[in-house]
């Protein structure tokens, strides 16, 4: 059974007009919205509720977060910056973030609509919840919001299960971006392991200072607990596919999840103005068939989804589709309507390698009893 979980609240989350992700340009005379509107979203609601796996869904209500759930993650001061900011009109608080004028109900119901999802795989509701929210929330930091992200929704989620008796967490992110803000949260600990697949674009600039490189490989206990995986431009399904069953799949092998979250983004496309990794439908449906397969081998099935990333508005909903038929094993997968770009593997073995090298002597410390 697949839940997905959805709150009408995140569209009221204003990111206004810009010149993509920046502030507007004093050139252009009707600037768009921002790269991170409601539209993307609204787009992939009505894929799975008027698309080929509807009858294959149930869904679940969304709700706000309240301050205590947040602050299991954020402190309390950081949570009052946004707010003030909020309530004050709205305003960038990073060169790329924009906070709507009040927003915050908007982002609180992102981060509760993602609890609920959580709480649902945990207390036996579903076995597979989908938490279909915006804004993204895996680069938002202990205290530090970034790349579009206020509030972490992967790490809520683990905080949760932590708080419910579970002990081994695994985050899978396959969102073109570094998950620089789950590694941030839990860079020194052991009972979260988090692996991230990403385009190799290093850090961009103070709020965004980890490189998402190979060897930032954990701190203190946490050491050998964060596993980054960074991929050349245009690897495409071969570079993804090969990420997962080279790196993250010996990794849970070893570790033995309890549970499993997916930072689920689909801005790797061809086709995303974020992206550009070459990542098409039959690499997203390959995703969730692995993921499948991982939470059935290793935790009952359970795995709770996040949406990210996938700022295509017309084939990033596409790609969520092609995602969800993986989670459902569709036997006859939705045909792709856009042309297939050719994967670019330059470049792919090495870093493979580079992955590898950096953890050979962490792995086997991740086996338990």
């Amino acid at each position: 059974m697949l839940t997905v979980f959805w709150d009408e609240r995140v569209l009221d989350h204003d990111t206004g007009t810009a010149l993509h992700e920046v502030a507007p340009s004093p050139w252009i005379t009707m600037p768009e919205s921002h790269t991170e509107g409601p539209a993307r979203l609204r787009a992939m609601h009505s894929v799975l509720r008027s698309g080929p796996v509807a009858s294959q869904l149930t869904w679940g209500a969304g709700r706000l977060a309240s301050d205590e759930e947040l602050c299991t993650v954020h402190p309390a001061e950081y949570l009052n910056q946004i707010k003030d900011l909020s309530s004050s009109g709205g305003g960038w608080i990073t060169g790329t973030t924009r906070v709507g004028a009040d927003s915050y109900p908007a982002l609180c119901a992102a981060a509760g609509t993602a609890l609920e999802a959580g709480a649902a795989v945990l207390d036996g509701r579903s076995q597979i919840a989908y938490a279909l929210v915006r804004p993204p929330g895996h680069h938002a930091q202990v205290a530090q919001a970034d790349g579009y992200c206020m509030f972490n929704h992967a790490a809520l989620i683990a905080e949760l299960a932590l708080r419910s008796g579970l002990h081994r967490i695994l985050t899978i992110d396959w969102d073109v971006h570094h998950g620089n803000g789950t590694q941030d949260i839990f860079y020194g600990r052991n009972d979260v392991l988090t692996t991230s697949i990403h385009m190799n674009h290093g850090p961009w600039g103070p709020t965004h200072p980890q490189t998402g490189w190979a060897d930032e490989v954990g701190a203190d206990s946490g050491i050998g607990h964060n596993v980054n995986i960074p991929l050349p431009l245009g690897v495409g399904d071969t570079g993804y596919l090969r990420a997962i069953d080279e790196i993250v799949t010996p990794i849970a092998q070893a570790y033995q999840p309890q549970l499993i979250i997916a930072a689920s983004g689909q801005d790797a496309s061809a086709f995303d103005p974020n992206g550009r990794h070459n990542v098409t439908m039959a690499g997203f449906r390959a995703i969730g068939e692995r993921l499948s397969a991982l939470a059935a081998a290793h935790c009952d099935g359970r795995v709770v989804l996040v949406q990210e990333g996938g700022y295509n508005p017309s084939y990033a909903p596409y790609c969520l589709l092609a995602t969800i038929e993986g989670l459902l094993g569709t036997a006859v997968p939705t045909k792709d309507p856009l042309a297939y770009i050719p994967d670019q593997t330059l470049g792919l073995d090495e870093a493979l390698a580079d992955v590898v090298a950096n953890h050979q002597e962490t792995w086997p410390a991740l086996r338990r009893g």
